[in-house]
């Protein structure tokens, strides 16, 4: 039996995927990309995807990134309103869902390929059935944890790199009131994301009294390529904090189906992680360290992952 017909869709900052799927499948050969900043919203995107063909989807889901509350969400970085019922008159169909991002790239680790799993730390085997947990490290912070009942997945939302930053050595203590003259209260994202990083190198220039102009993110981890001692002090800082959030949202969530790490930026530390003190900064919860060793940790290198998600999500709501 032909599975029902779906259009499913990534909104990113600057770009916008939609593709079709069937199932958990997404069609690969039919993603489609647009700029953002062409673009008036969702609605039109999707119209011109599907004036290509006479296709009919049963189903759309969108993710994006933002908040979203009884089918409407709102996006973080773009003035953009998306509402599951201007999506079903625009396409015709008769399903549709509006996710966080977060949620998407929950409801896709349950069908991602072994090929695009990279393993970091590795625990001990996953128990079916178990919560998973996803951490997201790109342009913000923030984690999806997944549970599964009865056959259903079920991702809540989240806002969890909004935290409040917990420095614990005095070099710590200093980053968090130079980000809070800055920036007011140090939410954990602010020193743990892309731009987070950025921060963290020019708090380092400023420790040191160099006024030279604060280097981007891609130019901090090409000097870290070449040795530079302060962007190997700022990477090192960076994934400090990146092996304490992840620890931090392990013991909260107990996600014995293990961990994902996924994002842009976790991607570019991707090869460095074990290196730079992950595993340490990871399982450093005093009495509870050898209780961290349980947890397998990958790193997802899939930037379709979304879409799958979406994918998925839409399989068991179709399939009741």
């Amino acid at each position: 039996m032909t599975e029902p017909l779906a259009v499913v869709a990534d909104i990113g900052g600057t770009n916008t995927r939609v593709a079709f799927a069937r199932g958990t499948t997404v069609q690969m050969h039919t993603v489609k990309r647009y700029r953002n900043a062409d673009q008036q919203g969702i609605e039109p995107i999707l119209s011109d995807f599907l004036s290509g063909s006479d296709a009919k989807p049963e189903a759309v889901c969108v993710d994006m990134a933002g908040p979203v509350k009884n089918g409407v969400g709102q996006m973080t970085n773009l003035s953009w309103t998306i509402a599951s019922e201007a999506i079903a008159e625009a396409t015709g169909a008769h399903t549709v869902s509006v996710i966080n991002d977060l949620q998407a790239q929950g409801f896709a680790v349950a069908h991602l390929d072994a090929s695009s799993q990279k393993p970091v730390l590795p625990g001990r085997p996953a128990e079916p059935g178990a919560t998973r947990l996803v951490v997201n490290v790109g342009t913000g912070l923030n984690i999806a944890i997944v549970y599964y009942m009865n056959g259903h997945t079920f991702v809540p939302a989240a806002e969890a790199g909004h935290i409040n930053m917990a420095p614990q050595t005095d070099l710590e203590h200093r980053l968090k009131d130079w980000v809070a003259a800055k920036h007011g209260t140090p939410g954990i994202e602010d020193v743990l994301s892309g731009r987070g990083f950025e921060r963290i190198h020019a708090f380092l220039s400023h420790e040191a009294g160099d006024t030279a102009t604060p280097l981007d993110a891609s130019a901090i981890m090409e000097a870290f390529g070449n040795g530079d001692p302060r962007a190997t002090q700022a990477a090192k800082l960076f994934v400090r904090f990146m092996g304490r959030y992840a620890g931090d949202m392990a013991l909260a969530t107990l996600p014995f189906g293990g961990i994902y790490l996924v994002g842009g930026v976790v991607r570019h530390f991707g090869p460095h992680l074990l290196s730079l003190g992950f595993a340490e900064s990871f399982a450093d919860k005093g009495r509870f360290g050898p209780y961290m060793t349980q947890f397998p940790v990958h790193l997802v290198d899939d930037d379709y992952a979304a879409l799958t998600g979406c994918a998925g999500h839409l399989a068991e709501r179709l399939a009741g």
